[in-house]
């Protein structure tokens, strides 16, 4: 069974290059992604979220606005009756973030089940969405990594 997941920009944060990219590793995973853009609101993945019976949003914020942008969001998630949809959000979410460790907590104590920030790569991202989904990697990834003993 395919997974859906919202995938897009919060605020005011027009960067696309890096939810493009996702959106193709997601899609090459085998998710089923909707892609809202930049500029969404927190309506708008919520709705996206509810129309598309979503597994998982994905908020990406690259300008570091993040933590404004998404004041109040999971209480919209839990107003909409989405409490059992997976969480994540990454990027650049704060102006002169030194310590990632604190912004991570920041975010995880807003409701984020998983933060990233930029530098992480989308393959790191599908690793921890397939754990947090309960999704099996594909057969042929499987027998990839399998090593042959003689």
């Amino acid at each position: 069974m395919t997974k859906t997941v919202i995938l897009g920009v919060i605020g005011s944060d027009a960067h696309v290059v890096g939810i493009t990219i996702l959106e193709q590793a997601l899609n090459a995973a085998g998710f089923d992604v909707v892609n809202l853009g930049v500029q969404s609101s927190q309506q708008e993945f919520v709705d996206a979220a509810t129309d598309h019976d979503a597994e998982a949003v994905l908020v990406s914020s690259l300008y570091g606005h993040a933590e404004q942008d998404c004041q109040g969001f999971h209480e919209l998630v839990t107003e909409a009756n989405l409490e059992d949809v997976t969480t994540y959000i990454g990027g650049n979410l704060s102006v002169g973030q030194t310590d990632f460790e604190e912004t991570r907590e920041k975010f995880r104590a807003m409701g984020f089940d998983r933060v990233f920030n930029s530098e992480t790569d989308p393959e790191e991202a599908i690793e921890a969405l397939r754990a947090d989904l309960d999704i099996r990697p594909p057969e042929s990834e499987h027998e990839r990594s399998r090593t042959v003993s003689v």
